[in-house]
């Protein structure tokens, strides 16, 4: 039987759906496109990755690695992206991606990324960091919260914390950003427009209570993730100690205290996060929300809401939804991410049109899915 690509190829460059099909291994990419990588591509943050990248205007994936599923179609793994990348998934080898990709993506298991990203950063190519090895800028805390050293701390002062909104200009000049992780987003956006405007009481202690749906833990399945063992239930997790918390706090870069309690909830996707934040001064509900509405005026994907935000509002987009409640000397914030896209892949993809010039929106500008 002959290639499913080919007579939908044959035709011209664009398919039905207005999507552009000129893949390697196909027909001769697109010159004019950025030559992108995607490693770890067997993963829900690289998939989620080529989800997004089919609709992107100035990308042609050129590559896509897996060290377990290497030698396999892509597609014998990720189904759902037939028809778009006729790709075999590659034993990640740094030089040849150098060779042939001008960006790429690592979504590696942390720990996984210093090497590959040492070897990709000498050779001057241009990239973004999806695991937790580049956002601490201490090697000691790394390996306090890790459990293990770091073997490229050189590397830390090199890499921008990839939160779009707040570092926007320092993304713009980045030869690589270390991406946020997802609890972090769905905190740290609600909490700076409050940080930057100094109403935050630091002598007070900061709650982030915030719920994750169950693709947060990744593919691989555990005891904790099994589904009866999620199905119908909510539970809390790594209280205290969760490797996100030394994160928020090297971003809020002040002496505050946070409390940080993560749950796992029975969704597929999605952070619902509560953050309970002091104030010097009691705030007006009209202050609290024109705050909110000053800082992100000229943002594409932070959205105040009123009352509070759904999860189903925001799923498989890139926007986080926020909403505020004013409580005596308290603001009650609420807010929606899509722990796979604002909390990672999306996040990653806006990123990189920040960097390479773009408008922010390339390839990220539908809506979620509903229901």
């Amino acid at each position: 039987m002959p290639s499913p690509f080919v007579p939908r190829l044959a035709t011209g460059a664009i398919g039905e759906r207005g999507i552009d099909l000129r893949f390697v291994g196909t027909v001769p990419v697109d010159q004019k496109k950025l030559s992108v990588a995607v490693c770890g591509a067997t993963g829900y943050t690289g998939a989620e990755l080529l989800r997004l990248l089919t609709l992107h205007p100035h990308v042609n994936v050129v590559c896509v690695t897996s060290q377990q599923a290497a030698g396999q179609l892509l597609t014998s793994r990720w189904p759902f992206l037939a028809g778009f990348y006729p790709l075999t998934l590659e034993v990640l080898q740094p030089e040849s991606i150098a060779e042939r990709a001008d960006f790429v993506f690592m979504a590696l298991p942390h720990t996984q990324a210093m090497a590959p990203a040492d070897i990709l950063l000498r050779a001057g190519k241009r990239g973004i960091d999806l695991s937790a090895d580049f956002r601490l800028r201490s090697a000691a805390l790394y390996q306090k919260w890790y459990k293990v050293p770091h073997v490229k701390p050189a590397l830390l002062k090199q890499f921008v914390y990839g939160l779009t909104e707040i570092y926007r200009k320092q993304i713009a000049k980045a030869q690589w950003v270390a991406n946020p992780g997802c609890y972090p987003t769905g905190a740290l956006l609600p909490i700076y427009p409050y940080l930057i405007d100094g109403h935050i009481d630091e002598t007070r202690t900061l709650i982030i209570d915030a719920k994750s749906g169950v693709s947060g833990a990744g593919r691989d399945p555990t005891a904790a993730t099994h589904f009866p063992e999620v199905h119908d239930s909510i539970v809390a997790y790594s209280i205290g100690t969760h490797r996100h918390l030394p994160e928020i706090e090297q971003a809020l870069s002040r002496k505050i205290s946070v409390i940080f309690s993560p749950h796992l909830i029975p969704v597929n996707r999605g952070i619902l996060s509560t953050i309970y934040l002091p104030l010097k001064r009691v705030l007006t509900q009209k202050r609290l929300e024109s705050i909110l509405d000053e800082a992100y005026a000229h943002t594409s994907f932070v959205r105040r809401v009123e009352g509070s935000p759904h999860l189903s509002s925001v799923r498989g987009s890139n926007f986080c939804d926020i909403g505020v409640f004013a409580s005596g000397r308290h603001a009650i914030l609420i807010s929606a991410i899509d722990n796979l896209v604002k909390g990672a892949s999306g996040q990653a993809i806006q990123n990189m049109n920040v960097m390479m010039g773009w408008p922010e929106t390339c390839g990220l500008s539908a809506p979620g899915f509903f229901p």
